[in-house]
């Protein structure tokens, strides 16, 4: 495994294949996708030593991946053989004129959902031996709003690139400032499904909640 720069730059893709979608709806298969996109590039026995698989069983979700666009082999080590990613990042998105791609997407994002829920839980877990700045630096936040379709996803986009500031330190330790830390960002925006445009939770006195921007 190499943490060098990468050598060529890589674009973001918008996916809304559902047959594409539903191949990364495996952990194993998201795991992998999300190692090889904060290195370089790993062969299929140092993924295996990062996420906790078996080569062979690398091997097999690695060739899945490359199938369906997702990486791609790199130049050879000598001997070894390994992969990269083909994308920056992946903006999956439903297409209602395709038959099965919400259905495909919910499946993927429900297990990276729970995915990121293990990882939160294993830090809160270990919270007590975190040095004070970082437990101060950290936040769990939750907001509810009211907005309409095109706000939310004008908030979607302004999420999807928030930590773009840190852009190149995945892979140019130069560009890293002392003391920085590996860190993690998630984010979920969504429309509350139990209320309908124009509706919303009652508080008892004909209005609608509202708790903006707090932490709670």
């Amino acid at each position: 495994m190499t943490d060098e720069p990468f050598p060529r730059r890589l674009a973001s893709e918008r996916i809304t294949d559902p047959e594409r979608i539903r191949a990364l709806a495996h952990p194993i298969r998201l795991a992998l996708l999300d190692h090889l996109g904060d290195v370089s590039e790993a062969t299929a026995t140092e993924c295996a030593d990062a996420i906790g698989e078996s080569p062979a069983s690398c091997s097999f979700h690695l060739r899945t991946l490359e199938k369906y666009g997702y990486i791609e082999r790199a130049p050879r080590r000598g001997r070894e053989k390994p992969w990269r990613v083909v994308s920056a990042g992946l903006d999956m998105r439903p297409d209602p004129a395709i038959p099965g791609s919400t259905h495909a997407l919910a499946a993927v994002a429900t297990l990276g959902v729970e995915a990121e829920f293990l990882r939160a839980r294993e830090y809160f877990d270990h919270a007590d031996a975190e040095p004070d700045e970082w437990l101060q630096a950290s936040t769990f936040t939750r907001s509810t709003f009211w907005a309409t379709a095109e706000e939310l996803a004008e908030l979607s986009r302004e999420l999807q690139t928030i930590a773009d500031r840190f852009a190149g330190r995945h892979t140019d330790p130069s560009k890293r400032p002392p003391g920085a830390r590996y860190s993690r960002l998630v984010a979920i925006a969504n429309a509350d499904p139990r209320f309908p445009v124009g509706t919303g939770p009652d508080l008892g006195h004909g209005a609608a909640s509202e708790h903006e921007g707090g932490e709670r």
